[in-house]
């Protein structure tokens, strides 16, 4: 590829220099603006060939990554930071603007151009004079989708990668999409990024639209939307809201890691994520599909925070202390994590990273139950290493739902009556914390109680306990007798019809901790939860109505999770037919996916009985296996 300059040298400091906007030209000819730092000597770039770290990102490759904290920090650090503490490593360091972001020339289309130019931007790379041909990757969410993206095309001088938070395996069933229904969190990311990308006057348009009454008329449409100021973001969005089969368009390079495990490039990956993140799945499924070759060590690592949060102790309204952070906890910091990988796979150097165990994972609970000076829930928690994942030794353990709201491990009775309620289009379920981001200002991830509240959007009783609700259905086990490791992928089945041709059904895992002084009513701890859109019961590919009156089956795959319910606290499952702002609303008339002008109320049912014994599928850790996995000290 060639390089058009009007680029600029810029000293960072007398052993740092930084060549800004080279303009790296792709197969279509469109421009990427590109940043290049290098090792200098009185303020002169240095001859020599080197090792090269690339990042990738629509945020702005100059701009300040939120992502670039490490533990006592104040804020995070400035690009040319992160960049010279690799550059005085030995490293040249890369940062581009993807397409139609920023610098960069073309059209921003999400997604779906990383591939390509993430390969063409390699091969430009290792062409250069100041490159050894050799190159690893890093980045955080986005920046972590256009490494999956690009490295599905085997380009030329990959040696490793380190993932953090992203890296699509399969975006119509997370990232995008999931068991069928929309994620909204795509709606609120394209809305604060048109902002920061369109001229003055879209920018101000767009700030003047009210997002929280644009939420009270979905779908959206052509014209008809917060974002129709920047017609090139509201084209994507509303593609990806419509495409809700599971066809070709989703098994396109970028959004379907899944299809080329066995081509992927045989490199060192780390895979990183935590238990509220919106890539819980794709991490854990890339783990899995990338696992079985010596010549591809991989390492996973799972925290308890939201979305790139690696040095918090908190997500929403629950704390899991001062052993959450990965910084003074599983590594001295991410910076010397990361320069340690790269140094031991593009140098060789003989370095601990070898030894590193495969798996490190939080396993949230264990704390006091109180709440702490911040006034958040101290559910407490611990770090463990395992050699693979799912944890050895785990048994998969049914929970059945009984007619008189019990979760317990006995199959139900073989003539228990059926729960049914009406799932009103109108009066959806509000969303209340979960594996979410990008969701402001309409919604937040994290761990919460179950309880409605005016920081929620769609909370009509502020107050009242979601379970209080007739469309949600709540089952629970009796006090434990003893704490229960629940750790790793889980599953729902149920037994269900419906009155109308399309609907969905949610569920939630929930750790209920007992009232205390500091929670009288007790405190309904939300983990994870998941959805099934019933036209693809059958099929993701071939969309079919409900038949009225029908029973049939299906499952819903919530995140995977590393969880201890305590002594005395109760396992719960909620089910119910909507869960929004997260996922999109239902209209319950089968009208193609995000077109729905009309609603109908549906009459969904679910069934409880010995034929139909509807459950959830949890990953139990007994007291041996859980106490053969080595803790992580402090």
């Amino acid at each position: 590829m060639d390089t058009l300059t009007p680029s600029r040298f810029e000293v960072i400091a007398d052993d740092v220099v930084v060549e800004r906007d080279v303009m790296v030209t792709m197969r279509d000819g469109v421009r990427l603006a590109t940043d290049v730092y290098r090792p200098a000597k009185d303020g002169k770039a240095i001859e020599g060939r080197l090792p090269a770290i690339m990042e990738r990102t629509p945020y702005g490759k100059a701009e300040r990554s939120r992502s670039e904290i490490e533990v006592g920090m104040a804020e995070p650090m400035k690009r040319h930071e992160v960049a010279s503490y690799f550059v005085r490593a030995g490293y040249a360091v890369i940062y581009q603007d993807c397409r139609g972001r920023h610098n960069s020339e073309g059209e921003f289309s999400k997604y779906i151009s990383e591939a390509a130019d993430g390969y063409d931007t390699a091969h430009w790379l290792v062409e250069q004079a100041w490159s050894n041909g050799q190159f690893g990757t890093m980045g955080l969410s986005y920046a972590a989708h256009t490494q999956a993206a690009l490295a599905c095309l085997n380009p030329p001088g990959l040696a490793c990668m380190v993932m953090d938070s992203g890296g699509f395996s399969n975006a119509y069933q997370c990232g995008i999409r999931q068991g069928g229904a929309f994620e909204l969190k795509q709606a609120t990311w394209a809305y604060n990024q048109a902002i920061g990308e369109g001229n003055e006057f879209a920018r101000a348009a767009i700030e003047a639209e009210d997002l929280h009454a644009w939420f009270n008329v979905m779908p959206w449409s052509e014209g008809n939307s917060p974002v129709r100021w920047m017609p090139e973001y509201e084209s994507y969005l509303l593609d990806q809201w419509r495409s809700g089969t599971f066809d070709e368009s989703w098994r396109r390079v970028g959004l379907y890691m899944e299809g080329f495990y066995e081509t992927f490039p045989e490199v060192p990956v780390v895979l990183m994520s935590s238990w509220y993140d919106a890539y819980v799945k794709s991490t854990l499924d890339n783990y899995r599909g990338l696992s079985g070759k010596d010549s591809r060590p991989l390492q996973l690592i799972m925290g308890p925070w939201l979305h790139g949060n690696r040095n918090a102790t908190l997500a929403g309204d629950t704390s899991f202390g001062p052993a959450a952070p990965l910084g003074g906890n599983v590594m001295e910091s991410w910076l010397s994590f990361r320069r340690n990988w790269f140094d031991h796979w593009l140098k060789g150097k003989d370095n601990t990273v070898a030894q590193e165990p495969v798996v490190r994972a939080f396993v949230m609970g264990g704390g006091s139950g109180t709440r702490n000076a911040d006034g958040r829930l101290d559910h407490g928690g611990h770090w463990i290493e395992a050699a693979d994942w799912p944890l050895p030794g785990t048994e998969f353990r049914n929970y059945y739902i009984h007619e008189n709201g019990a979760l317990s491990t006995d199959r139900p009775t073989a003539e228990a009556s059926p729960f049914t309620y009406d799932f009103d289009p109108k009066n959806p379920v509000p969303t209340i914390g979960g594996s979410l981001t990008s969701g402001q200002p309409i919604f937040e991830g994290g761990g919460f109680d179950q309880r409605e509240g005016d920081k929620f959007y769609g909370s009509k009783h502020p107050g009242l306990p979601l379970s209080a609700r007739a469309d949600v259905l709540s089952f629970e086990t009796e006090p434990l007798a003893e704490d229960v490791a629940v750790v790793g992928p889980i599953t729902v089945e149920l037994y269900v019809s419906s009155d109308a041709p399309d609907t969905d059904f949610t569920a939630k895992l929930v750790d209920v901790y007992p009232p205390s002084k500091d929670y009288p009513t007790g405190y309904a701890l939300n983990i994870t939860d998941g959805i099934i859109r019933c036209r693809y019961r059958n099929s993701f590919e071939k969309p079919e109505p409900i038949v009225k009156g029908e029973v049939f089956k299906v499952t819903i795959e919530p995140f995977a999770t590393a969880n201890l319910f305590a002594k005395g606290h109760r396992i719960r499952v909620d089910i119910s037919s909507s869960n929004f702002p997260k996922y999109d609303i239902n209209p319950n008339s089968y009208a193609p996916e995000g077109r729905g002008r009309t609603s109908q109320v549906a009459r969904n049912t679910v069934f409880c009985d010995g034929m139909r014994a509807s459950a959830i599928r949890l990953p139990i850790v007994g007291r041996v296996a859980m106490a053969a996995l080595k803790p992580i000290a402090k």
